[in-house]
């Protein structure tokens, strides 16, 4: 039997003139109690992108203006050998809205300098200063648990 993959979304704000970001707190269900870019699992029949647009709706209350694709990570768990998660990373280049806390999530702005890591998945410290710094990434990420990483190549790369 082959490997199964899902495909998710992870969509990030980040105001460079202001050097801010828009995360939020998982209330709920998987990642629960972290801090992280919003997303989620792309519904069959539905793009990518328009995957992207409907989660950030729905976690934070706001719509994407326009969006630009940055990363692309597959993730692996050794407690969960038929699964990978294909991971789609954008950037948020303008939005509609305010954002407010949902069922899901409740979002909040950080500095830059002083984003929650401690408090995030441990592989948002190998990419996120990729994604600040304006660059596209790729990469492997294999997890132990959900808190030990086995194996990391996330990269900077010129296009996805």
């Amino acid at each position: 039997m082959g490997e199964k993959k899902k495909i998710m979304t992870v969509v990030l704000f980040h105001d460079e003139k202001n050097q801010k970001i828009l995360l939020g707190l998982k209330k709920k269900g998987f990642g629960e109690g972290r801090w992280n870019g919003f997303g989620g699992k792309v519904e069959d029949g539905e793009t990518i992108s328009k995957s992207a647009r409907r989660e950030l709706f729905e976690e934070a209350g706001i719509l994407a203006g326009e969006l630009e694709k940055v990363g692309l990570i597959n993730f692996k768990f050794t407690d969960e050998v038929e699964e990978t998660l294909e991971v789609h990373f954008f950037r948020v280049l303008n939005f509609y809205g305010t954002p407010r806390e949902t069922d899901e999530m409740r979002p909040e702005w950080f500095d830059v300098d002083s984003i929650p890591y401690g408090k995030m998945w441990v592989d948002d410290k190998y990419w996120m200063p990729l994604f600040l710094d304006g660059k596209k990434f790729k990469g492997d990420i294999l997890f132990k648990n959900q808190d030990t990483i086995l194996k990391n190549n996330i990269r900077a790369i010129e296009n996805l």
